[in-house]
């Protein structure tokens, strides 16, 4: 998991991605069915990996929600 990375930025950073305010993110929804395309999860992915982020495209695509994401990236802390 990467140190840089809290749950806030990675909210921020999908918020960005989806043209909204991440108080608008629910963390239950399917990602993709909100509007993240693999392109989009790619330029995600590469900012992650840039922060420290140890994951892979194959498993924020096998579990597509905002919550497994910050789970994945962040874990149980910030």
């Amino acid at each position: 998991m990467a140190e840089s990375l809290t749950r806030a930025a990675v909210r921020a950073d999908v918020a960005e991605i989806l043209c909204t305010s991440p108080d608008n993110l629910s963390e239950m929804a399917n990602m993709f069915e909100s509007g993240i395309d693999s392109i989009r999860l790619m330029t995600l992915l590469e900012r992650w990996r840039e922060a420290g982020a140890r994951v892979s495209f194959v498993e924020l695509a096998e579990r597509p929600s905002l919550a497994d994401w910050l789970t994945l990236l962040v874990g149980t802390r910030g």
